[in-house]
């Protein structure tokens, strides 16, 4: 076993929770011999060009101290290398590392774990998304709910998750039918009128809505759940039972199961691990085993 391990860590996540974090995590990992560094990184690129000297370098793992944002910045340093993932989950979201099965903010659990999957050689094989030479390991998101994230993004006030309701009920003001054009695996491009399409590597995002609730990380397919064309009132009725997982139950939601998705749409900016990616068209392809995650 490789001794010396890298976190990157993200101070601000989770409103600071990820400098908390970093310290019982580094304690645990210490105190089971290893040898930790630290990134933090001026900016995201400074930390992931940090990162990839990391695994270049020969580091045993990299560890992701913050939110599903680190996680994302990990993974562009980690996929498709034998450098293995740790997360020590200190965001507000922490989607992939609840539907992982990762202690969620509990640092020093996170980190006992990460050391003792490291002294056992204990990693799982886990599929990625990509979209050109961007990773990702949750939802592509595009439609209503990256236009909630562009307008979020676009405000100062209010602050912290409330920001992102206030952004969805100025969306659901507006909303309207986005006319799309898809194009699942080697199947003919088709179009068709939705409100939104996510493209599922797993389960959940946004803090634990499962958009794709059937969605396994080691099957080598994306779940893309499209919701229709609906009302107000309808994705009123049709929002809530994401939580659950129990939406497509609804006759406006239909879920595919593909290992390649085209989308294109005039004004719609996807958003992959809730990260902006850029505007469609954007094409997503799942690579089997990209990901060696400690578990």
């Amino acid at each position: 076993m490789t001794t010396d391990i890298t976190l990157l860590v993200n101070p601000t996540a989770g409103r600071g929770r990820g400098a908390l974090a970093a310290a019982p995590a580094t304690a645990a990992l210490r105190a089971a011999g290893l040898t930790v560094g630290t990134v933090v990184g001026t900016d995201a690129a400074d930390a992931l060009e940090r990162a990839h000297k990391a695994v270049d370098g020969g580091t045993g793992a990299l560890v992701a101290v913050g939110g599903d944002g680190m996680v994302s910045l990990a993974l562009q340093a980690v996929a498709g290398t034998d450098t293995p993932l740790g997360i020590v989950a200190a965001g507000t979201g922490n989607d992939f590392a609840r539907v992982s099965g990762l202690p969620v903010r509990k640092p020093a659990a996170a980190g006992t774990a990460i050391a003792e999957a490291l002294a056992a050689g204990r990693t799982r094989a886990l599929d990625l998304g990509r979209i050109g030479e961007r990773w990702f390991g949750t939802v592509l998101a595009s439609g209503f709910d990256s236009r909630v994230n562009d307008r979020g993004n676009r405000m100062s006030w209010p602050r912290g998750r409330f920001r992102y309701d206030a952004a969805m009920l100025v969306e659901l003001a507006a909303l309207r039918p986005i006319h799309y054009r898809v194009q699942f695996d080697d199947a003919p491009e088709r179009e068709l009128d939705a409100t939104l399409i996510a493209v599922g590597n797993g389960s959940s995002y946004g803090g634990g809505m499962r958009m794709c609730a059937d969605a396994e990380m080691d099957d080598g397919l994306f779940d893309i759940c499209v919701v229709g064309p609906c009302s107000r009132r309808t994705l009123l009725r049709v929002f809530p039972l994401v939580y659950s997982g129990s939406h497509p139950r609804h006759p406006v939601v239909t879920v595919h199961r593909a290992a390649r998705v085209r989308l294109h749409a005039e004004g719609v900016t996807g958003y992959a691990d809730g990260e902006r990616v850029g505007p469609l068209p954007l094409e997503a392809e799942t690579v089997p085993g990209a990901l060696r995650l400690l578990v």
